[in-house]
């Protein structure tokens, strides 16, 4: 999600102070661009690989389900402010330290969840990781634009938010994997990933040393919209806060679901119930990749709606396959609506404010995908957890209904 902030900034990044068209030159290489998305690859995949381990957490330190919707929370708002403090630091002193700060601290953030003995060393485990993908992410992706080799800064955003989705995805899957058929599940998946972001660290420290600075003073990003766009911009907001929401509490929730509907205590099986909703998110990206804003949105919803409602007919019934085709069908909506609402987001900032606009719309929907994911663990502490994700499947199902009505009369625009 964060990486995409920076796809129009970096888009032009040849006409920002600093960025001359011959030190952007200097900076491109396959080697380098092969570095930096290997470098974002392995940084996403190492954020999302508690998901499947909530479940051993819980039996290990008998955690519950608020807490782990607490975990999803703090990780969201430890992005959030990385995000709003760490994109113009890049910009003023360059790509080479933030990123490989970033990337340490994401390797001192596995760490901690490794060595974890209880609860709070979870969120602080998962803090840390937080402030890494908030600080390395956007500004890798800025990055990896300006060093493709021949200059195709579209082609080099496009790839860059589909191998992000596509790690969301594949983090859970690869931590299940670990965690079940490998000794200390709580621990090995993390180190396996200080392993694999050693490479990454050594991609960072090899780029030039004022890769990417402006020249321009760091100050925090305080996100702003334009008074006169409050109207518009609440369309792709909405979209983008639905879209994430669902995304959340299926990473947060979907891994203990699967294990209570299926009778299922298999690691795997639960990491690939919750991550094949964003593999299937970047799918609907790259068919649909053409598709116009408005229609993408309106699309986007349509799906949720229909993947919201199996979802909460998969408990009741029993159903694996309902289960797994309605992630499916949620994720397809999931990548559609926001990838169409952040574009539109990207046509209605004016330029002048558009760091700031998109800035904005990634703090509402992480603060309230963040909300929606507690709210759901809240639940889940009255009533059995699969009655708790069937009650947040109707209602957000309904919200997406709405949203999907009102979207239809400018589908075409």
């Amino acid at each position: 999600m964060i990486t995409l902030r920076n796809r129009m900034r970096a888009a032009n990044v040849s006409a920002e102070p600093g960025h001359s068209p011959t030190a952007a030159a200097a900076g491109r290489g396959p080697l380098r661009f092969a570095g930096l998305a290997y470098a974002i690859t392995v940084l996403i995949i190492g954020s999302n690989l508690p998901t499947p381990l909530y479940a051993v957490y819980q039996r290990i330190f008998g955690i519950s389900d608020l807490d782990i919707t607490l975990l999803v929370a703090v990780y969201a708002a430890a992005v959030t402010v990385s995000l709003l403090l760490c994109g113009p630091l890049a910009d003023a002193v360059g790509y080479r330290p933030v990123i490989a700060a970033g990337l340490v601290t994401a390797a001192a953030g596995s760490a901690v969840l490794a060595a974890a003995p209880g609860l709070g060393w979870l969120i602080a485990g998962r803090a840390v990781q937080g402030l890494a993908v908030g600080a390395s992410s956007g500004t890798l992706t800025a990055a990896l634009v300006a060093s493709e080799p021949a200059g195709r800064t579209a082609r080099a955003s496009f790839f860059a938010a589909t191998a992000t989705t596509v790690a969301v995805g594949a983090g859970p899957v690869i931590a299940g994997a670990l965690a079940e058929y490998g000794p200390d599940p709580a621990a090995l998946p993390y180190l396996v990933e200080i392993g694999l972001l050693v490479p990454a660290v050594w991609a960072a420290l090899a780029l030039p040393a004022r890769f990417g600075a402006g020249g321009q003073r760091w100050r925090p990003r305080r996100p702003t919209v334009p008074p006169a766009g409050l109207r518009a911009f609440a369309e792709p907001v909405t979209v983008g806060f639905l879209g994430w929401a669902v995304a959340y509490v299926v990473l947060a929730l979907v891994p203990s679901y699967t294990a209570a509907t299926l009778g299922s205590a298999n690691l795997l099986v639960d990491g690939a119930a919750a991550g094949s909703l964003l593999v299937f998110a970047a799918a609907a990206q790259i068919i649909f990749r053409r598709c116009r804003p408005a229609r993408a949105q309106w699309a986007g919803t349509g799906l949720l709606v229909a993947g919201l409602a199996g979802l909460a007919a998969a408990g009741p019934l029993a159903s694996g396959p309902l289960l797994f085709g309605a992630i499916a069908v949620a994720g397809a909506g999931q990548g559609l609506g926001y990838s169409g609402a952040l574009q539109r987001v990207g046509e209605l900032a004016p330029a002048g404010a558009r760091a700031g606009t998109i800035s904005l719309f990634y703090v509402i929907s992480y603060t309230g995908a963040g909300l929606a994911t507690i709210g759901v663990g809240s639940l889940a502490t009255a009533m059995p957890l699969t009655a708790a994700v069937e009650v947040f499947a109707a209602v957000f199902a309904v919200a997406t209904g709405v949203t999907f009505v009102l979207l239809t009369p400018v589908r075409n625009r």
